[in-house]
């Protein structure tokens, strides 16, 4: 058996049917709600000529913040990319024509449903709110547009007011219908039935809209697909409002790897959209970020770095090169007489059996951590591996 990764999707294909799980991107509206972020337009063009390459379904943005925007939505909308560019902006009939200004075909219109946005933020009354949602979606279709409508703070809303919005709008003729949870209070399960209700009821495709203010965004927005979901919206690193929304390179990754979805994802670009948006934003993504961290490829223990050496796929579930990324090794205090024996054949030193374990206690000894950290690239770990057959065979 070749695949070490072959056990694991017994388990991960138990009652799931694979198919085609969309991405919509949001860097360039959620993105820019991240505290402290704010795109150039030639920025804006920049990451929608990334992001549409890289292959995301729809790109969202919102036209109605400032001209600059409007500006930058005219512009990418007229670069003829393969991706939808969605212009987003609330129920209303003024920003709908601020898309149609951009010469959108695609618009998102988006309404706060809880009984805690009708009252204390829009001050209207479910029927108010109601009657907008479907005049809103009315008003796209009779000027061509294709509509996606985001029943915001979803999650939170009366689950029989929440159908009644559902139903109504589907019968106005939405393209699309995104489910919320806008302050991430949902568990997975509560996701799942969260989706599973409106599926039971509604036809139309949907949207999951999650936010990862208790960390659960990536594991509710898969959630949401298991209960019917096709379309998971992302940003470049997660950022967005306060603690933002599902990573593009973790979503991605877990579509191709896990749910086998039938994406066109250049999955090796990942790391250089994250640094991208470091040099745009000034936020650097934590070392041990999935995917694009400094740490994600990095082996340091003695029993981790001796597998490694052996068989990268030992410790790592995809190939650090397949997403743009690179393995590294660590050398310090942890490291065991493989590792030592490693960076003794780097240096240009005989290496023995005694040697190594003396070179290993050294560096314990030494007790200042990390000393050491190299690139493992794969002609070096084919040479190692090489080296090892050699060894085994001598001494045979």
């Amino acid at each position: 058996m070749n695949d070490p990764n072959y056990y694991a999707e017994e388990y991960n294909s138990i009652g799931k049917e694979s198919k085609k799980i969309r991405i919509l991107d949001s860097t360039l509206r959620e993105g820019e709600q991240h505290p402290g972020v704010s795109f150039t337009v030639k920025q804006r063009i920049q990451i929608a000529w990334e992001l549409d390459y890289f292959g995301v379904d729809q790109i969202e943005i919102s036209p109605i913040i400032s001209s600059d925007h409007a500006q930058a939505t005219k512009t990418i909308i007229k670069q003829g990319l393969k991706a939808d560019i969605v212009a987003h902006g609330r129920a209303l009939k003024e920003d709908i024509d601020v898309s149609l200004k951009c010469d959108a075909s695609w618009v998102a219109a988006y309404l706060g449903i809880s009984d805690i946005h009708l009252k204390d933020k829009l001050r209207i009354s479910r029927n108010e709110a109601l009657d907008r949602a479907v005049q809103t979606v009315e008003y796209a279709k009779s000027h061509g547009l294709k509509i996606r409508f985001t029943v915001e703070d979803g999650s939170r809303a009366d689950p029989q007011f929440l159908i009644n919005v559902c139903k109504a709008i589907e019968d106005a003729g939405v393209d699309r219908i995104s489910l919320t949870d806008t302050v991430g209070i949902l568990r997975p399960i509560g996701m799942y039935n969260f989706v599973k209700r409106v599926r039971s009821e509604i036809k139309t495709p949907l949207d999951a809209h999650v936010h990862n203010d208790i960390g659960f965004a990536l594991a509710n927005a898969f959630a949401a697909c298991d209960a019917g979901v096709d379309q998971i919206h992302t940003t470049i690193d997660g950022i967005g409002e306060r603690t933002g929304i599902p990573s593009l390179a973790e979503t991605a990754v877990a579509l191709t790897y896990l749910y086998k979805s039938e994406n066109d994802f250049r999955l090796d670009m990942l790391v250089d959209l994250s640094r991208l948006i470091e040099q745009y934003t000034n936020i650097r993504p934590y070392d041990s970020k999935p995917i694009v961290g400094s740490s994600a490829y990095k082996h340091k223990a003695g029993t981790h770095l001796a597998a490694v050496l052996k068989n990268t796929a030992a410790y790592e579930p995809i190939h650090p090169r397949s997403v743009g990324n690179r393995r590294r090794i660590v050398f310090g205090e942890l490291a065991g007489k493989t590792g030592a024996a490693y960076l003794m054949s780097i240096l240009g030193l005989e290496k023995n059996t005694n040697n190594a374990k003396n070179l290993a206690a050294g560096l314990k000894n030494l007790r200042m951590g990390d000393l050491l950290e190299i690139p493992l690239e794969d002609e070096m770990e084919r040479k190692i591996i090489n080296d090892e057959k050699r060894r085994m065979d001598r001494n045979d």
